[in-house]
């Protein structure tokens, strides 16, 4: 996906409430890169299946994971798939129910994804997936036995098919309503990443890395 305000396809116009829409590349990668879990829906089986999951972005090329054995897995590499990120950012209280909304931003990415085979490939987008997380922190990891290399499998899909939508500011409401004695305003959502936790069983005079108190210094969702 290259910046630009026009979709890039009629498969991936957004047809309800497009004056939000956005199809810019930066949007784009801002949201995927302020939030890890993804949605994908599969089809298996005839059936409808939408699994929560964690992505990661390089490029124009997003990537998720899962047990190699897993259906999901098996049933998306060449099939066509459906991704969505989501980020909520507040509640829009209007002076009516009607008008009631959120502040958002969500992606929706449709293709086909491909199973990374390519060993080398395989281990750079797991290696992308943790330091995307936490940069600096692959290194200093016990590196994969090859049984969990073996058992985790990896799908890339291009971000030539994507959408986004996004909603900020006050509620909208009908003109002759604002003369109404009514609150109406956003409540917003801050989320924040929390004091890191040991899990009782790390080793004497070994502190978390700075990759890891760094976190609770910023929000969890960068905003746009």
């Amino acid at each position: 996906m290259t910046d630009q305000t026009l979709p890039p396809s009629a498969h991936a116009t957004v047809k309800r409430g497009a004056k939000r829409a956005r199809y810019d590349a930066e949007t784009l990668h801002a949201i995927l890169d302020a939030m890890p879990l993804c949605h994908v829906g599969y089809i298996i089986d005839g059936r409808p299946v939408v699994i929560p999951t964690l992505q990661w972005r390089d490029g124009n090329t997003l990537y998720w994971h899962g047990a190699s054995t897993s259906r999901t897995i098996a049933a998306a590499a060449g099939q066509d798939v459906c991704v969505t990120v989501s980020i909520l950012d507040g509640l829009v209280i209007a002076r009516s129910a009607f008008n009631h909304s959120v502040n958002y931003r969500s992606v929706v990415v449709h293709g086909r994804p491909r199973l990374i085979d390519d060993p080398v490939h395989k281990e750079a987008a797991l290696k992308a997936m943790i330091e995307s997380l936490t940069p600096g922190r692959w290194d200093a990891l016990r590196p994969m036995h090859p049984k969990e290399f073996k058992a985790t499998g990896v799908l890339a899909l291009d971000l030539d098919e994507a959408s986004c939508k996004v909603r900020n500011g006050p509620p909208v409401d009908d003109a002759e309503d604002y003369a109404l004695p009514i609150w109406a305003g956003v409540l917003p959502l801050h989320s924040r990443w929390g004091t890191p936790e040991d899990d009782s069983r790390v080793q004497p005079g070994v502190e978390p890395p700075e990759a890891i108190t760094a976190f609770p210094q910023g929000p969890m969702f960068r905003g746009l």
